[in-house]
């Protein structure tokens, strides 16, 4: 499995901000509500990265050698797709109700004490928890090398015919 990029969440960040931007315009020009989720979701989003860090230290421990039995690789596995899952929901969480700040800015002179920003700035913060958390549980998830491994990471032969030998160890799970 491929590392999340901090490039790609950045793009998903940006898209959903422009979503957002737009979605909250149309609300407005149709006199709908403005869509944000509320403050409850945030205990939601709190027990999704909670669930997603306690699976991700119970990786960690194994990795550092507090380990009772054997680990179930496909369990690491779907801790890693968790983490994953987990930080890309809060990117779009985050631009989303970035968008929504950013339509709501013209306003915000007249309605400074408007609850949808409060709400919206709670959901950007519970947006870069996830993020994080996702970015903390991948790093839990990674394969030490085994020794006698290069300091590069290879074990010094490549496939015959010039390719490069699949990622196991020193990769993610």
């Amino acid at each position: 499995m491929t590392p999340l990029k901090p490039w790609v969440l950045s793009i998903v960040v940006v898209l959903a901000g422009i979503v957002g931007l737009a979605v909250n315009a149309y609300a407005q020009r149709a006199s709908m509500p403005t869509p944000v989720l509320p403050l409850s979701a945030l205990a939601s989003m709190g027990v999704i990265a909670v669930v997603t860090l306690v699976l991700g230290f119970r990786v960690l421990r194994w990795r550092t050698g507090h380990r009772r039995r054997m680990l179930d690789p496909i369990f690491a596995a779907r801790t890693l797709v968790l983490g994953h899952a987990c930080a890309y929901a809060g990117a779009v969480l985050l631009g989303w109700h970035a968008g929504v700040i950013a339509d709501q800015i013209p306003i915000l002179t007249s309605r400074s004490d408007n609850p949808i920003v409060l709400q919206a700035l709670g959901m950007m913060a519970g947006g870069v928890v996830m993020v994080t958390i996702g970015f903390i549980v991948e790093r839990f998830c990674r394969i030490p090398p085994e020794d006698g491994d290069d300091a590069d990471g290879t074990t010094g032969g490549d496939i015959a015919g010039g390719g490069r030998a699949p990622d196991a160890e020193g990769g993610l799970a």
